[in-house]
């Protein structure tokens, strides 16, 4: 069986309920071209962070089981929008949600680590319609109860479907065609990168550039998977691509979601960077001091220093990350304003030519 094609498709692609249909009729030519499609979907803009929201209201400090169960329901919704909007022009659509997907995890609930994939469901979804939709993020574990693979988890999810297909591309579909040199919504002169390695997509998500979910980079590598960056509005206009091939890359990342935390020693901030590893979250450690990088912005910092029992440690502000082959120097900014005036001075200081680092 000839794998289907894999595509994944960002909130930012559904500003409204009729994207949906928008986006079904340009499925329903795909389907003309193609056997059959797997579409990974994300929530519509702003639906998952007003869950959190609600969560929150709630109860302050939700248990991580709850929180699993509750924000994945944004990326349910998304799927089955789709795949009414599909119906509608009669193609035929299912949707596998995270226990369906035969995606089994660990029960780290909210950053769940991938244990194993069964492609039985996902084939036999395929067996009987044009077109399975699989919810972004979501997974169980072993008893079934939902899982979390992390903030814009979405990747990877495409990632895991193409490799439990055989697969060898992914079509990222977001806002943007692609990776550039710097945020171009923050840093005048940032320039597109037609082809990026592996290694430089995954070193600049590490450092925060809002580019594709690290670990969604590493298992496409491991799986020998390319990934096609392209822009979510017809025509689908391809930007960079992310596989073995890409030169040299000078960029900055300016993430300001991201905080720099610092410890009373060393070795209270070894030990946290060594618990915020060992639980799957993106931490960078500075080597210039007692500090730590925690990446992305989506974490309640107190509350996991708290439940881990870590030293008290303060945030010192925003890093922003020069990113030069494979060497990286972070500068610490006070605030976001100064966040970007410093990415905007540090990307015009750049060796010609800059190359990506910017943003799905």
């Amino acid at each position: 069986m000839t794998a289907p094609a894999v595509l994944k498709f960002g909130g930012s692609t559904f500003p409204a309920p009729t994207a949906y249909a928008d986006l079904a009729a340009a499925l329903s030519r795909r389907v003309e071209e193609e056997r059959s499609l797997a579409v990974v979907v994300s929530a519509m803009p702003g639906e998952t962070e007003k869950l959190r929201g609600l969560l929150h209201e709630v109860n302050p400090q939700p248990e991580d089981a709850t929180g699993a169960g509750l924000l994945t329901l944004a990326d349910t919704v998304s799927a089955h929008l789709l795949a009414a909007a599909l119906h509608r022009v009669g193609v035929t659509a299912t949707v596998l949600a995270g226990h369906q997907q035969g995606l089994v995890t660990d029960d780290t609930f909210m950053w769940a680590k991938v244990a194993r994939l069964d492609d039985g469901p996902l084939r036999r979804a395929l067996d009987e319609h044009q077109v399975v939709i699989v919810p972004g993020g979501q997974a169980a574990d072993q008893y079934g109860r939902p899982t979390w693979l992390g903030k814009n988890s979405s990747d990877l999810s495409a990632v895991l479907v193409a490799a439990a297909l055989g697969a060898d591309c992914v079509e990222i579909h977001s806002d943007v065609d692609g990776i550039y040199s710097a945020d171009p919504n923050q840093v005048a002169g940032a320039r597109l990168l037609p082809d990026v390695t592996y290694d430089t997509a995954a070193l600049m998500s590490l450092y925060g550039a809002k580019v594709l979910h690290r670990r969604s980079v590493r298992t496409a590598r491991q799986h020998g998977i390319t990934l096609v960056c392209r822009h979510n509005r017809a025509p689908f206009t391809a930007g960079t691509v992310i596989s073995n091939k890409g030169g040299p890359t000078a960029g900055v990342v300016a993430n300001t979601r991201s905080k720099v935390v610092a410890y009373a020693t060393a070795a209270q901030a070894d030990l946290a960077h060594s618990v915020f590893h060992t639980e799957g979250i993106d931490t960078v450690r500075l080597e210039d001091g007692p500090y730590l990088v925690i990446v992305g912005g989506y974490l309640d910092i107190d509350r996991f220093q708290r439940v881990h029992d870590l030293p008290e440690a303060r945030v010192v502000g925003i890093p922003v990350t020069e990113i030069t082959g494979s060497r990286a120097t972070t500068h610490i900014a006070a605030d976001p304003d100064e966040a970007r005036h410093l990415a905007q001075k540090l990307h015009e200081a750049l060796p010609e030519p800059a190359t990506a680092i910017r943003a799905l």
